[in-house]
């Protein structure tokens, strides 16, 4: 019974996988809305997408490369909160432009570079709010942001980030930090939460400053991200067009043909090879892909061929550690030992190589999504999460399908395991 409750969860994926589906929330109207694959947003290299040059909008002042940098960081922010993690984002300083290409989304049909830009939005709203939500002090309050280390008596050096505010900005924020201290005063880039300060005391003047940062980089980010929503301008479009998809058009499907071919080839060697412990590796092996694809669809990611890359890899080690354990359980039961006491030796003996596979392989796609961006993203998101189904399917899946199968009497031959056939005595 198991095994059939097993193989119906990963039926069930399959379908949302290849249909989508729509969820009720408890308490709430609005269905959550489970992305198939056909919604899956791919990126430049794959599908093509949209090249777009912004420049200041309606400015007769000096633009500053530190303004530039402001809006590249905030186009940056935006585009991280859609998942569009295959983007290039240049700013060209001797034109006082900033050149940004990004892929199609997945519902586009007719590739209007002007429709896709509205995708971004407005450039870009920066609000100071109480614990109630009130906001207190606005992104034109703000006159320079800047990260520094703090010198103070009581600090050990540690990174802090500089506000000085103009003359509008220090009254109201004198007033709101009065009422405020002991509290938190959260800073917005749009709806996004980018910091969110603890008040100590009332601050007048029109200075302050913003610790318990972290890391010098994290001061220069945040700084970065206040003094775009404090630009002297605002951003627009001045060209856009279509970009072909450096792979071909039908790049697409030739890599699903091939994966479909390569899937079934391996199920087919698996099936010959490792016999019942290779069917229920087939059963795993799919669970992992569809887990894989549901993961990158369902919070609409961007798949880019480095994502692929990651997902055949993480289905490379799924292989692996399917052939581990059933050579692991033809092992036991060339010792003579009973089938229950080989499946259970040979899971048991091969989790440890397999586990420490994965654990390296995972610290390595979480570095990747700390520190990576864009395509690095990407490929360090479809590995992590391959490896953490790869430990799901390929080990606790395979064992209790395997388990269950084996309870059934026409299925405890040994030679269905791997053993080798026994001839008979003439």
């Amino acid at each position: 019974m198991t095994f059939f409750i097993v193989a119906g969860i990963i039926l069930l994926c399959l379908v949302i996988c290849l249909t989508g589906a729509k969820l009720p929330i408890p308490g709430q109207k609005e269905l959550v809305n489970l992305y198939s694959i056909s919604e899956i947003r791919f990126g430049i290299d794959i599908s093509g997408g949209v090249e777009a040059v912004f420049a200041p909008k309606d400015y007769g002042g000096e633009v500053k490369s530190s303004d530039l940098e402001s809006a590249r960081s905030i186009l940056e922010l935006r585009m991280d909160n859609l998942q569009i993690l295959d983007r290039e984002i240049t700013v060209d300083k001797t034109k006082n432009r900033i050149i940004v290409r990004f892929p199609w989304q997945s519902s586009e049909t007719e590739f209007n570079p002007e429709a896709a830009l509205k995708e971004l939005g407005e450039m870009a709203l920066l609000t100071f709010r109480d614990p109630d939500g009130a906001i207190v002090l606005e992104g034109s309050d703000v006159k320079e942001s800047k990260p520094a280390i703090d010198t103070s008596s009581s600090s050990s050096g540690d990174p802090i980030v500089t506000l000085e505010l103009t003359d509008a900005g220090a009254i109201k924020f004198a007033e709101a930090t009065g009422k405020l201290v002991g509290k938190a005063i959260s800073i917005y880039m749009d709806e996004t939460l980018i910091s969110a300060p603890i008040v100590n005391k009332q601050i007048t003047g029109g200075s302050a400053y913003i610790e318990n940062i972290g890391t010098i980089e994290e001061a220069i980010a945040l700084a970065e991200k206040i003094n775009a929503g404090a630009l002297p301008f605002a951003l627009e479009a001045i060209s856009s067009n279509s970009i072909s998809p450096t792979l071909g058009r039908d790049a697409m499907q030739v890599m699903l043909s091939a994966g479909l071919v390569a899937f079934l080839l391996i199920c087919l060697f698996m099936l010959l090879y490792y016999r019942l412990p290779g069917f229920v590796a087939c059963w795993a092996l799919l669970g992992q892909v569809a887990g894989i694809l549901l993961a990158i669809s369902i919070p609409q990611q961007t798949l880019t061929l480095q994502g692929i890359a990651g997902i055949i890899l993480s289905i490379g080690m799924g292989v692996d550690a399917n052939v581990i354990i059933a050579e692991r359980i033809k092992e036991e039961l060339r010792t003579g030992a009973s089938l229950q006491t080989s499946l259970n030796n040979g899971f048991t003996r091969a989790f440890s190589s397999v586990f420490d596979g994965n654990v390296t392989v995972f610290i390595a796609a979480v570095v990747l999504m700390i520190f990576g961006s864009g395509s690095m993203l990407s490929f360090g998101y479809s590995l992590l999460f391959g490896v953490i189904l790869n430990t799901i399917t390929g080990v606790v899946a395979s064992r209790l399908m395997i388990g269950s199968l084996s309870q059934y009497k026409a299925l405890q031959n040994p030679w269905l395991y791997g053993a080798r056939r026994v001839k008979a005595n003439v």
